[in-house]
Protein backbone atom coordinates (compact mmCIF):
# COMPACT_ATOMS: atom_id res chain seq x y z
CA UNK A 1 0.00 0.00 0.00
CA UNK A 2 1.54 3.56 -0.79
CA UNK A 3 1.33 6.03 1.74
CA UNK A 4 -1.29 8.63 1.82
CA UNK A 5 -0.05 12.26 0.19
CA UNK A 6 -2.16 14.31 2.79
CA UNK A 7 -4.79 12.96 5.42
CA UNK A 8 -8.41 14.34 5.14
CA UNK A 9 -7.76 17.72 7.30
CA UNK A 10 -5.75 19.22 4.50
CA UNK A 11 -9.33 18.83 2.45
CA UNK A 12 -10.59 22.03 1.30
CA UNK A 13 -12.59 23.81 -1.41
CA UNK A 14 -10.96 25.95 -3.67
CA UNK A 15 -12.54 29.04 -4.93
CA UNK A 16 -11.33 30.55 -8.32
CA UNK A 17 -11.59 33.97 -8.93
CA UNK A 18 -13.02 35.62 -12.33
CA UNK A 19 -13.79 32.22 -13.92
CA UNK A 20 -16.60 30.61 -15.29
CA UNK A 21 -15.79 27.47 -12.89
CA UNK A 22 -17.39 26.97 -9.80
CA UNK A 23 -16.02 25.63 -6.81
CA UNK A 24 -14.27 22.33 -7.03
CA UNK A 25 -12.38 20.02 -5.00
CA UNK A 26 -8.36 20.13 -5.45
CA UNK A 27 -7.66 16.57 -7.22
CA UNK A 28 -4.64 16.10 -5.51
CA UNK A 29 -5.52 16.94 -1.41
CA UNK A 30 -7.15 13.50 -1.42
CA UNK A 31 -3.60 12.32 -1.54
CA UNK A 32 -4.35 8.36 -2.55
CA UNK A 33 -1.56 8.56 -5.58
CA UNK A 34 0.63 11.01 -5.62
CA UNK A 35 3.58 8.52 -4.50
CA UNK A 36 2.62 6.33 -6.94
CA UNK A 37 2.32 9.32 -9.53
CA UNK A 38 5.81 10.24 -8.26
CA UNK A 39 7.71 6.88 -9.00
CA UNK A 40 5.18 6.59 -12.56
CA UNK A 41 7.03 9.85 -13.37
CA UNK A 42 10.91 8.77 -12.37
CA UNK A 43 10.15 5.05 -14.08
CA UNK A 44 8.87 7.16 -17.29
CA UNK A 45 11.91 9.32 -17.38
CA UNK A 46 14.38 6.47 -17.05
CA UNK A 47 12.91 4.53 -19.24
CA UNK A 48 12.52 6.61 -22.28
CA UNK A 49 15.28 8.93 -21.89
CA UNK A 50 18.19 7.74 -19.98
CA UNK A 51 21.16 5.16 -22.23
CA UNK A 52 22.58 2.86 -19.16
CA UNK A 53 25.33 2.03 -21.96
CA UNK A 54 26.70 5.25 -21.88
CA UNK A 55 25.47 6.37 -18.80
CA UNK A 56 23.67 9.67 -19.69
CA UNK A 57 20.16 11.24 -20.75
CA UNK A 58 21.72 11.62 -24.32
CA UNK A 59 19.10 14.77 -25.43
CA UNK A 60 20.17 16.64 -22.69
CA UNK A 61 23.26 18.94 -22.17
CA UNK A 62 25.79 19.14 -19.76
CA UNK A 63 24.04 21.41 -17.55
CA UNK A 64 20.63 19.81 -17.84
CA UNK A 65 21.63 16.37 -17.35
CA UNK A 66 23.03 17.65 -13.73
CA UNK A 67 20.01 18.85 -13.00
CA UNK A 68 18.25 15.93 -13.82
CA UNK A 69 20.61 13.59 -12.27
CA UNK A 70 19.50 15.46 -9.02
CA UNK A 71 16.23 14.83 -9.50
CA UNK A 72 16.50 11.51 -9.39
CA UNK A 73 18.80 11.18 -6.75
CA UNK A 74 16.55 13.53 -4.48
CA UNK A 75 13.74 10.98 -5.34
CA UNK A 76 15.45 8.25 -4.08
CA UNK A 77 16.32 9.79 -1.32
CA UNK A 78 12.10 10.02 -0.67
CA UNK A 79 11.92 6.36 -0.94
CA UNK A 80 14.76 6.02 1.14
CA UNK A 81 13.08 7.67 3.86
CA UNK A 82 9.74 5.99 2.86
CA UNK A 83 11.21 2.42 2.85
CA UNK A 84 12.64 3.65 6.96
CA UNK A 85 8.74 3.87 7.92
CA UNK A 86 7.37 0.64 6.23
CA UNK A 87 10.33 -1.52 5.27
CA UNK A 88 8.62 -2.48 1.71
CA UNK A 89 10.88 -4.35 -0.37
CA UNK A 90 9.97 -2.47 -3.39
CA UNK A 91 11.27 0.40 -2.65
CA UNK A 92 14.41 -1.36 -2.40
CA UNK A 93 14.58 -2.16 -5.41
CA UNK A 94 13.49 0.70 -7.13
CA UNK A 95 16.17 2.76 -5.02
CA UNK A 96 19.13 -0.11 -6.39
CA UNK A 97 18.13 0.39 -10.12
CA UNK A 98 17.83 4.15 -10.03
CA UNK A 99 20.97 4.90 -8.07
CA UNK A 100 22.94 2.31 -10.42
CA UNK A 101 21.83 5.35 -12.87
CA UNK A 102 23.18 7.78 -10.57
CA UNK A 103 26.43 6.01 -10.90
CA UNK A 104 26.88 5.38 -14.24
CA UNK A 105 26.46 9.24 -15.22
CA UNK A 106 28.96 9.71 -12.91
CA UNK A 107 31.46 8.21 -15.48
CA UNK A 108 29.22 8.90 -18.16
CA UNK A 109 28.86 12.66 -17.59
CA UNK A 110 31.38 15.11 -19.69
CA UNK A 111 33.32 16.56 -16.78
CA UNK A 112 36.27 18.00 -19.03
CA UNK A 113 34.03 19.93 -20.74
CA UNK A 114 31.94 21.58 -17.90
CA UNK A 115 35.20 22.60 -16.58
CA UNK A 116 35.55 24.58 -19.25
CA UNK A 117 32.13 25.96 -19.22
CA UNK A 118 30.19 29.09 -17.68
CA UNK A 119 30.57 28.80 -13.44
CA UNK A 120 27.08 28.24 -12.96
CA UNK A 121 27.14 25.19 -15.28
CA UNK A 122 30.24 24.40 -13.16
CA UNK A 123 27.84 24.58 -9.64
CA UNK A 124 25.05 22.73 -10.89
CA UNK A 125 27.79 19.76 -10.35
CA UNK A 126 28.74 20.29 -7.36
CA UNK A 127 25.21 20.20 -6.56
CA UNK A 128 24.12 17.19 -7.98
CA UNK A 129 26.79 14.93 -6.43
CA UNK A 130 26.55 16.51 -3.20
CA UNK A 131 22.83 15.55 -2.94
CA UNK A 132 24.00 12.07 -4.21
CA UNK A 133 25.79 12.11 -1.18
CA UNK A 134 23.27 12.88 1.25
CA UNK A 135 20.76 10.36 -0.72
CA UNK A 136 23.86 7.42 -0.14
CA UNK A 137 23.14 8.68 3.81
CA UNK A 138 19.13 8.21 3.83
CA UNK A 139 19.61 4.46 2.50
CA UNK A 140 22.46 3.63 5.00
CA UNK A 141 20.21 4.63 8.07
CA UNK A 142 18.31 1.17 6.80
CA UNK A 143 20.75 -0.57 5.60
CA UNK A 144 24.12 0.00 6.64
CA UNK A 145 27.34 -0.59 4.61
CA UNK A 146 24.72 -0.07 1.53
CA UNK A 147 26.83 -0.64 -1.64
CA UNK A 148 26.04 2.77 -2.97
CA UNK A 149 28.46 3.95 -0.21
CA UNK A 150 31.85 2.73 -2.24
CA UNK A 151 30.95 5.52 -4.66
CA UNK A 152 31.47 8.45 -2.08
CA UNK A 153 34.81 9.28 -2.60
CA UNK A 154 34.56 10.37 -6.13
CA UNK A 155 31.33 11.89 -5.73
CA UNK A 156 32.29 13.97 -2.95
CA UNK A 157 35.79 14.57 -5.12
CA UNK A 158 33.85 15.98 -8.68
CA UNK A 159 32.23 18.60 -6.08
CA UNK A 160 34.91 19.47 -4.83
CA UNK A 161 37.29 20.03 -7.88
CA UNK A 162 34.08 22.03 -9.14
CA UNK A 163 33.71 24.39 -6.33
CA UNK A 164 37.42 25.46 -6.66
CA UNK A 165 36.82 26.00 -10.51
CA UNK A 166 34.10 27.86 -9.55
CA UNK A 167 35.23 30.12 -7.15
CA UNK A 168 36.96 31.78 -9.30
CA UNK A 169 34.42 33.67 -10.27
CA UNK A 170 33.85 35.68 -7.60
CA UNK A 171 34.68 39.11 -8.05
CA UNK A 172 35.65 42.36 -5.87
CA UNK A 173 36.86 45.03 -8.14
CA UNK A 174 33.44 45.39 -9.81
CA UNK A 175 29.67 45.58 -7.97
CA UNK A 176 31.92 45.38 -4.60
CA UNK A 177 31.78 41.43 -4.92
CA UNK A 178 29.68 38.88 -6.60
CA UNK A 179 30.20 35.86 -9.43
CA UNK A 180 30.90 36.83 -13.21
CA UNK A 181 28.52 34.33 -15.29
CA UNK A 182 30.82 33.75 -18.21
CA UNK A 183 34.30 34.40 -18.23
CA UNK A 184 34.22 34.45 -22.41
CA UNK A 185 31.47 37.75 -21.90
CA UNK A 186 31.64 41.24 -20.93
CA UNK A 187 31.24 40.85 -16.96
CA UNK A 188 27.42 40.41 -16.16
CA UNK A 189 26.76 39.67 -12.24
CA UNK A 190 23.43 37.44 -12.68
CA UNK A 191 20.99 35.80 -10.08
CA UNK A 192 21.56 32.42 -11.13
CA UNK A 193 25.17 31.70 -10.81
CA UNK A 194 25.65 33.99 -7.35
CA UNK A 195 22.45 32.14 -5.87
CA UNK A 196 23.96 28.45 -6.93
CA UNK A 197 27.41 29.81 -5.59
CA UNK A 198 25.82 30.33 -1.89
CA UNK A 199 23.45 26.65 -2.19
CA UNK A 200 26.62 24.75 -3.36
CA UNK A 201 29.43 26.79 -0.86
CA UNK A 202 26.84 26.08 2.21
CA UNK A 203 25.76 22.24 0.89
CA UNK A 204 29.98 21.38 0.90
CA UNK A 205 30.16 23.16 4.40
CA UNK A 206 27.71 20.67 5.55
CA UNK A 207 27.22 17.38 3.11
CA UNK A 208 30.82 16.73 1.84
CA UNK A 209 32.27 14.36 4.02
CA UNK A 210 35.98 15.34 2.20
CA UNK A 211 38.06 13.44 0.46
CA UNK A 212 41.88 12.94 -0.29
CA UNK A 213 42.07 12.90 -4.16
CA UNK A 214 44.66 15.29 -5.57
CA UNK A 215 43.51 14.18 -9.03
CA UNK A 216 43.91 15.85 -11.65
CA UNK A 217 45.63 18.79 -9.84
CA UNK A 218 49.45 18.54 -8.63
CA UNK A 219 49.67 18.91 -4.57
CA UNK A 220 51.85 22.22 -5.32
CA UNK A 221 48.81 23.82 -6.41
CA UNK A 222 46.82 23.28 -3.82
CA UNK A 223 47.37 27.11 -2.81
CA UNK A 224 45.56 27.70 -6.12
CA UNK A 225 42.73 25.11 -5.43
CA UNK A 226 41.91 25.52 -2.15
CA UNK A 227 43.06 22.51 1.12
CA UNK A 228 44.12 19.56 -0.41
CA UNK A 229 43.31 16.75 0.46
CA UNK A 230 39.73 18.90 0.86
CA UNK A 231 38.39 17.95 4.82
CA UNK A 232 34.76 17.86 5.92
CA UNK A 233 32.78 21.22 7.19
CA UNK A 234 35.62 23.50 6.02
CA UNK A 235 35.03 26.72 7.37
CA UNK A 236 35.71 28.53 4.18
CA UNK A 237 32.70 27.19 2.71
CA UNK A 238 30.49 29.07 4.86
CA UNK A 239 32.42 31.91 4.67
CA UNK A 240 31.76 31.88 0.81
CA UNK A 241 28.39 31.21 1.47
CA UNK A 242 27.22 33.98 4.12
CA UNK A 243 29.48 36.79 2.47
CA UNK A 244 27.83 35.80 -1.15
CA UNK A 245 24.23 36.40 0.57
CA UNK A 246 25.02 39.39 2.03
CA UNK A 247 26.29 40.45 -1.24
CA UNK A 248 22.86 39.13 -3.29
CA UNK A 249 20.73 40.68 -0.50
CA UNK A 250 22.47 43.94 -0.86
CA UNK A 251 22.40 44.24 -4.82
CA UNK A 252 19.02 45.28 -5.71
CA UNK A 253 18.66 42.27 -7.47
CA UNK A 254 14.98 42.43 -6.80
CA UNK A 255 11.74 43.58 -8.18
CA UNK A 256 8.87 45.35 -6.86
CA UNK A 257 6.92 42.32 -6.63
CA UNK A 258 10.19 40.63 -4.35
CA UNK A 259 11.72 38.35 -7.22
CA UNK A 260 14.38 38.07 -8.19
CA UNK A 261 15.63 39.58 -11.95
CA UNK A 262 18.24 37.98 -13.88
CA UNK A 263 20.99 40.01 -13.15
CA UNK A 264 23.46 43.51 -13.74
CA UNK A 265 25.89 44.70 -16.59
CA UNK A 266 28.14 46.99 -15.51
CA UNK A 267 27.17 50.96 -17.39
CA UNK A 268 30.50 52.19 -19.62
CA UNK A 269 32.12 48.26 -19.56
CA UNK A 270 33.64 48.27 -22.82
CA UNK A 271 35.74 46.17 -25.46
CA UNK A 272 38.86 49.07 -24.90
CA UNK A 273 39.41 47.92 -21.72
CA UNK A 274 37.19 50.68 -19.67
CA UNK A 275 35.47 49.34 -16.67
CA UNK A 276 32.89 51.90 -16.60
CA UNK A 277 30.98 52.75 -13.41
CA UNK A 278 32.34 49.16 -12.08
CA UNK A 279 28.96 49.17 -10.77
CA UNK A 280 26.12 46.79 -11.11
CA UNK A 281 23.85 49.57 -12.84
CA UNK A 282 22.63 48.17 -15.54
CA UNK A 283 19.60 45.67 -14.73
CA UNK A 284 17.97 43.03 -17.13
CA UNK A 285 14.38 42.92 -16.01
CA UNK A 286 13.88 39.53 -17.42
CA UNK A 287 12.46 37.31 -14.41
CA UNK A 288 12.33 33.18 -14.78
CA UNK A 289 11.08 30.44 -12.03
CA UNK A 290 14.34 29.36 -11.27
CA UNK A 291 15.57 32.38 -9.66
CA UNK A 292 13.47 32.27 -7.58
CA UNK A 293 14.09 28.69 -6.05
CA UNK A 294 17.88 28.05 -6.35
CA UNK A 295 18.64 30.43 -3.46
CA UNK A 296 15.75 28.47 -0.79
CA UNK A 297 18.38 25.55 -0.35
CA UNK A 298 20.99 27.90 0.07
CA UNK A 299 18.70 29.91 2.78
CA UNK A 300 18.04 26.41 4.81
CA UNK A 301 21.55 25.47 4.62
CA UNK A 302 22.92 29.23 5.73
CA UNK A 303 20.01 28.82 8.90
CA UNK A 304 21.33 25.03 9.69
CA UNK A 305 25.20 26.57 9.88
CA UNK A 306 24.40 29.47 11.56
CA UNK A 307 21.19 29.15 13.60
CA UNK A 308 20.47 32.46 12.28
CA UNK A 309 16.65 32.48 11.49
CA UNK A 310 16.44 36.07 9.15
CA UNK A 311 17.53 33.30 6.25
CA UNK A 312 14.34 31.20 7.12
CA UNK A 313 12.20 34.27 7.24
CA UNK A 314 14.15 35.74 3.88
CA UNK A 315 13.12 32.08 2.68
CA UNK A 316 9.43 32.77 3.92
CA UNK A 317 8.99 35.75 2.38
CA UNK A 318 10.50 34.74 -1.30
CA UNK A 319 8.36 31.77 -0.94
CA UNK A 320 4.81 33.76 -0.37
CA UNK A 321 5.62 36.63 -3.26
CA UNK A 322 6.24 33.36 -5.61
CA UNK A 323 2.93 32.37 -4.75
CA UNK A 324 1.77 36.06 -5.49
CA UNK A 325 2.86 36.40 -8.47
CA UNK A 326 1.09 33.64 -9.45
CA UNK A 327 -2.24 34.75 -8.78
CA UNK A 328 -2.59 32.43 -4.87
CA UNK A 329 -3.55 34.58 -2.29
CA UNK A 330 -3.96 32.45 1.09
CA UNK A 331 -4.67 33.70 4.86
CA UNK A 332 -1.82 31.13 6.22
CA UNK A 333 -4.06 28.89 7.62
CA UNK A 334 -4.37 25.39 6.13
CA UNK A 335 -8.52 25.05 5.92
CA UNK A 336 -8.68 28.69 5.27
CA UNK A 337 -10.46 29.83 1.38
CA UNK A 338 -7.79 30.06 -1.37
CA UNK A 339 -8.31 32.40 -4.18
CA UNK A 340 -6.36 31.86 -7.52
CA UNK A 341 -6.38 35.19 -9.81
CA UNK A 342 -7.14 34.11 -13.12
CA UNK A 343 -5.31 37.35 -14.32
CA UNK A 344 -1.53 37.17 -15.12
CA UNK A 345 0.12 37.67 -11.98
CA UNK A 346 4.73 38.00 -13.36
CA UNK A 347 4.94 34.20 -12.98
CA UNK A 348 1.90 32.34 -13.48
CA UNK A 349 -2.21 32.67 -13.62
CA UNK A 350 -4.96 30.54 -11.19
CA UNK A 351 -2.13 29.86 -9.31
CA UNK A 352 0.04 27.90 -10.92
CA UNK A 353 3.60 28.43 -11.70
CA UNK A 354 4.61 29.45 -15.64
CA UNK A 355 7.61 31.15 -17.86
CA UNK A 356 6.87 33.43 -20.29
CA UNK A 357 7.60 31.35 -23.03
CA UNK A 358 5.12 28.77 -22.06
CA UNK A 359 2.15 30.61 -24.12
CA UNK A 360 4.13 30.92 -27.40
CA UNK A 361 5.60 27.20 -26.96
CA UNK A 362 9.12 28.68 -27.87
CA UNK A 363 10.71 27.49 -24.12
CA UNK A 364 14.61 26.39 -24.77
CA UNK A 365 16.26 23.59 -23.30
CA UNK A 366 17.36 25.93 -20.57
CA UNK A 367 13.66 26.96 -19.87
CA UNK A 368 12.13 23.87 -20.01
CA UNK A 369 14.55 23.20 -17.09
CA UNK A 370 13.32 25.55 -14.76
CA UNK A 371 10.29 25.10 -12.76
CA UNK A 372 11.60 21.73 -11.68
CA UNK A 373 14.71 24.20 -10.63
CA UNK A 374 12.24 25.64 -8.45
CA UNK A 375 10.44 22.67 -7.20
CA UNK A 376 13.29 20.78 -6.57
CA UNK A 377 14.48 23.90 -3.73
CA UNK A 378 11.61 24.84 -2.68
CA UNK A 379 11.24 20.71 -1.16
CA UNK A 380 15.17 21.38 -0.07
CA UNK A 381 14.14 24.96 2.32
CA UNK A 382 11.03 22.52 3.48
CA UNK A 383 13.00 20.03 5.09
CA UNK A 384 11.72 19.12 8.51
CA UNK A 385 14.13 21.86 11.05
CA UNK A 386 16.30 19.37 13.24
CA UNK A 387 15.83 19.26 17.10
CA UNK A 388 18.91 18.10 17.36
CA UNK A 389 21.90 19.57 15.81
CA UNK A 390 23.03 16.80 13.41
CA UNK A 391 27.16 17.79 13.53
CA UNK A 392 27.15 18.88 16.65
CA UNK A 393 30.01 21.64 17.04
CA UNK A 394 29.13 22.73 13.33
CA UNK A 395 25.49 23.21 13.33
CA UNK A 396 22.40 23.95 14.62
CA UNK A 397 19.03 22.88 15.68
CA UNK A 398 15.12 24.72 16.12
CA UNK A 399 13.62 24.73 18.90
CA UNK A 400 10.34 22.68 19.09
CA UNK A 401 8.25 26.36 17.92
CA UNK A 402 10.31 27.14 14.88
CA UNK A 403 10.07 23.23 14.01
CA UNK A 404 6.40 23.26 14.24
CA UNK A 405 6.14 27.13 12.88
CA UNK A 406 8.36 25.93 9.71
CA UNK A 407 6.63 22.85 9.68
CA UNK A 408 3.38 25.08 9.07
CA UNK A 409 3.84 26.85 6.86
CA UNK A 410 5.76 24.63 4.27
CA UNK A 411 2.06 22.29 4.77
CA UNK A 412 0.49 24.63 3.70
CA UNK A 413 2.42 25.85 0.68
CA UNK A 414 2.32 22.20 -0.01
CA UNK A 415 -1.38 22.87 -0.75
CA UNK A 416 -0.18 24.80 -3.86
CA UNK A 417 2.50 23.14 -4.50
CA UNK A 418 -0.19 19.99 -5.13
CA UNK A 419 -2.20 22.58 -7.07
CA UNK A 420 0.55 22.89 -9.64
CA UNK A 421 0.77 19.06 -9.25
CA UNK A 422 -2.44 18.33 -10.73
CA UNK A 423 -1.86 20.90 -13.51
CA UNK A 424 1.53 19.16 -14.25
CA UNK A 425 -0.39 15.75 -14.17
CA UNK A 426 -2.92 17.26 -16.74
CA UNK A 427 -0.48 17.83 -19.37
CA UNK A 428 1.28 13.83 -19.62
CA UNK A 429 0.15 12.15 -22.60
CA UNK A 430 -0.42 8.95 -23.43
CA UNK A 431 3.07 7.36 -22.68
CA UNK A 432 3.48 9.41 -19.78
CA UNK A 433 5.57 12.14 -20.75
CA UNK A 434 4.62 15.64 -18.62
CA UNK A 435 4.33 18.87 -21.18
CA UNK A 436 6.22 22.34 -20.19
CA UNK A 437 3.18 24.56 -20.02
CA UNK A 438 0.95 23.65 -16.67
CA UNK A 439 -1.31 26.13 -16.92
CA UNK A 440 -2.68 25.95 -20.36
CA UNK A 441 -6.19 24.78 -19.39
CA UNK A 442 -6.51 28.53 -17.58
CA UNK A 443 -4.54 30.61 -20.20
CA UNK A 444 -5.54 34.33 -18.80
CA UNK A 445 -6.14 36.97 -22.06
CA UNK A 446 -4.39 39.30 -20.73
CA UNK A 447 -1.03 36.99 -20.91
CA UNK A 448 1.83 39.34 -22.06
CA UNK A 449 2.38 39.76 -25.69
CA UNK A 450 5.62 41.29 -24.87
CA UNK A 451 8.84 41.05 -21.89
CA UNK A 452 9.12 43.80 -19.74
CA UNK A 453 10.27 46.71 -20.11
CA UNK A 454 14.26 46.36 -20.18
CA UNK A 455 14.21 42.57 -20.36
CA UNK A 456 16.22 40.42 -22.66
CA UNK A 457 15.71 37.19 -22.41
CA UNK A 458 18.47 35.37 -23.61
CA UNK A 459 17.67 32.38 -21.95
CA UNK A 460 15.24 31.96 -25.15
CA UNK A 461 17.72 33.35 -27.87
CA UNK A 462 20.98 32.75 -27.57
CA UNK A 463 21.89 35.04 -30.33
CA UNK A 464 21.39 37.93 -28.13
CA UNK A 465 24.68 36.91 -26.32
CA UNK A 466 26.96 37.14 -29.62
CA UNK A 467 25.81 41.04 -29.38
CA UNK A 468 28.09 43.91 -28.59
CA UNK A 469 26.53 44.83 -25.18
CA UNK A 470 27.54 40.91 -24.56
CA UNK A 471 30.58 39.99 -26.06
CA UNK A 472 34.60 41.13 -25.48
CA UNK A 473 37.30 41.97 -28.11
CA UNK A 474 40.42 39.93 -26.24
CA UNK A 475 38.35 37.28 -25.11
CA UNK A 476 37.39 33.92 -26.19
CA UNK A 477 33.35 34.39 -28.08
CA UNK A 478 30.81 32.75 -26.01
CA UNK A 479 30.48 29.37 -26.31
CA UNK A 480 26.54 28.58 -28.17
CA UNK A 481 23.91 27.29 -26.32
CA UNK A 482 23.74 23.72 -26.92
CA UNK A 483 20.33 23.00 -28.06
CA UNK A 484 19.81 19.65 -29.67
CA UNK A 485 16.10 20.09 -31.02
CA UNK A 486 15.18 23.53 -32.20
CA UNK A 487 11.80 25.24 -31.28
CA UNK A 488 9.36 25.54 -34.23
CA UNK A 489 7.65 28.81 -34.96
CA UNK A 490 5.15 29.63 -32.65
CA UNK A 491 1.76 28.45 -33.48
CA UNK A 492 -1.55 28.78 -31.90
CA UNK A 493 -2.56 27.63 -28.93
CA UNK A 494 -5.59 25.75 -29.94
CA UNK A 495 -3.36 23.18 -31.62
CA UNK A 496 -4.52 19.44 -30.99
CA UNK A 497 -1.98 19.43 -27.91
CA UNK A 498 -0.19 22.20 -26.67
CA UNK A 499 2.34 20.77 -24.93
CA UNK A 500 3.77 19.32 -28.46
CA UNK A 501 4.31 22.29 -29.93
CA UNK A 502 8.15 23.76 -30.56
CA UNK A 503 10.29 21.59 -28.85
CA UNK A 504 7.79 19.44 -27.42
CA UNK A 505 8.09 17.11 -24.19
CA UNK A 506 11.81 16.41 -23.67
CA UNK A 507 13.86 15.07 -20.32
CA UNK A 508 13.46 18.32 -18.94
CA UNK A 509 9.39 18.82 -18.99
CA UNK A 510 9.90 14.99 -17.35
CA UNK A 511 12.20 16.43 -14.50
CA UNK A 512 9.71 19.40 -14.08
CA UNK A 513 6.88 16.83 -13.59
CA UNK A 514 9.14 14.68 -11.13
CA UNK A 515 9.87 17.93 -9.12
CA UNK A 516 6.29 19.28 -8.20
CA UNK A 517 4.89 15.86 -7.41
CA UNK A 518 7.91 15.19 -4.88
CA UNK A 519 7.95 18.27 -3.61
CA UNK A 520 3.54 18.26 -3.09
CA UNK A 521 4.31 15.16 -1.27
CA UNK A 522 7.45 16.18 0.57
CA UNK A 523 5.87 19.52 1.66
CA UNK A 524 2.52 18.38 2.63
CA UNK A 525 4.00 15.57 5.09
CA UNK A 526 6.66 18.59 6.67
CA UNK A 527 7.23 17.88 9.83
CA UNK A 528 5.50 14.28 10.19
Amino acid sequence: MQPDLVDSSHQLKINSESTGHTELESKLTDGRNIFRHMIDALDVMQSHYFELWIGTWPSAIDWTAAVINTAVSSTLGTVARASSKTDNDRYSRIINKYFSHNAAYYFGEDAFSIRNEAYDDILWTVLEWLENIKTIGYRNTTEPSWHGAQFIPGFSHRARLFWDLASKGWDNDLCGGGMIWNPRLLPYKNTITNQLFISASVAMYLSSPGDSIDFPFLTSESQVFGSMPGRPHDPKYLKAAIEGYSWLKKSNMTNAQGLYVDGYHIKGYSQNGSIGTGKCDDRNEMVYTYNQGVILSGLRGLWEATGNESYLQDGHTLIRDVMASTGWSWSGEPKSPIRKSSSWAGLGQHGILEELCDRSGSCSQDSQTFKGIFFQHLTQFCETLPLKAKIPGKTHSASKSLKDKHSDFCRTVGLWAAHNAEAALSTRNGSGLFGTWWGYEFAAEDYPQSLPARAVDYRNDASILTTSEWTQQGRLQPMPVPDRQTAESNEDVKTADVNDRGRGRTVETQQGGLAVLRSSWELLNSGR
